[in-house]
């Protein structure tokens, strides 16, 4: 393997001229920047990573500490990270926190240990004491999805208020008037938003939303199953389950599938993070879709802001609704798996 005395020699400059080049340090001439480039080409060198973040204290490398790798909307999230950190021109460790505030902490500390320039987290409750520390101790950091209120980090979000507000007033004038919702963690930011905004479309339709029809789910799909299980057993089911997340709408739709029930003939389904696979259910599924790849792109950009000394900003991005046909909605017989509407945030 070449080394850096190999591409000064081929290149007929010092080591430190080479080091210059390869560090992007203005002072070197055009000449020898071409010559140490066609070097390091033709040798096919390729610098020490380790060696050169204890010269520059950087390792231009990130964290992301997601919720649930297993979750479709994460998965795409990291996808999108690794790719806007690769473009600028840095690499991306995941660890994946599986909704459990340890885990995340575990994660934290390894990649801290392993001097990461910068930290992405979507969090997964109020804060677990390691991320916390870690936060309160300066290190760059952007909050992605959710976030911890009081802490002075950037976050970078989608507002889904909006498209709630959308679902509900489709909803209504479908005729539907018993809509129930299957909450994630309430100690999560996206928990407690999406139910309170949901709470609030409701009541500008003059409806309240019971507590027999607020499930408490945590973002699985095992409890997506449970709590519609349990509406199910009501006297009085709802006529349409909100599904807070993804995994918790598969997870109902099971639960009324083992009943030997139809979505959306005996109950309707809607979900929030909308995925590739609720085209292809039976009958596709009516969600709220996130921009998930622009989320993923800006919370890098914003990262790398405040690891250079740029100032970060927050960044809120809209969310919108996608009508399919899983809350008795009239299919397009020219597009079958879609409505004719869908809405999005202005």
């Amino acid at each position: 393997m070449a080394s850096i005395k190999d591409v000064a020699a081929e290149a007929g400059v010092s080591v430190a001229t080479v080091s210059r080049v390869l560090n992007d340090h203005p002072s070197v001439s055009t000449e020898a920047r071409t010559r140490v480039l066609a070097a390091v080409e033709t040798l096919g060198y390729r610098p020490n990573a380790v060696a050169r973040s204890l010269r520059t204290d950087q390792t231009r490398t990130l964290g992301l500490v997601i919720s649930d790798v297993l979750n479709p909307y994460f998965t795409e999230l990291a996808r999108s990270v690794e790719e806007e950190a690769r473009a600028l021109g840095y690499s991306v460790i995941i660890g994946n926190a599986d909704e459990r505030p340890e885990l995340q902490d575990h994660h934290v500390r390894t990649l801290l240990d392993r001097r990461i320039d910068g930290l992405l987290v979507s969090p997964t409750d109020g804060g677990s004491p390691g991320m916390l520390d870690a936060a309160r101790a300066g290190t760059p950091m952007v909050f992605v999805d959710r976030w911890i209120p009081g802490l002075d980090v950037p976050v970078v979000r989608a507002d889904g208020r909006t498209a709630v507000r959308d679902l509900v007033a489709h909803l209504h004038g479908l005729g539907h008037r018993r809509l129930a919702i299957i909450a994630g963690p309430a100690a999560t930011t996206t928990g407690s938003e999406r139910v309170a905004a949901f709470r609030e479309a409701l009541a500008a339709y003059g409806l309240t939303l019971p507590d027999a029809y607020t499930g408490q789910g945590d973002f699985q799909a095992e409890s997506g199953r449970r709590v519609t299980e349990e509406f199910l057993d009501l006297a009085e089911p709802p006529e349409v389950v909100f599904a807070a997340d993804n995994l918790m709408a598969l997870g109902a739709l099971d639960a009324v599938r083992a009943r030997g029930l139809r979505v959306p003939d005996d109950i309707a389904l809607a979900a929030f993070d909308d995925i590739p696979w609720f085209v292809h259910t039976d009958p596709p599924v009516t969600a709220i879709a996130q921009p998930v790849r622009e989320l993923g792109r800006a919370a890098v950009r914003a990262l790398v802001d405040r690891i250079e000394g740029r100032p970060p900003q927050s960044v809120t991005l809209p969310a919108r609704l996608v009508v399919r046909r899983s809350c008795g909605e009239r299919p397009d017989p020219n597009h079958p798996h879609m409505n004719v509407t869908q809405r999005s945030n202005p």
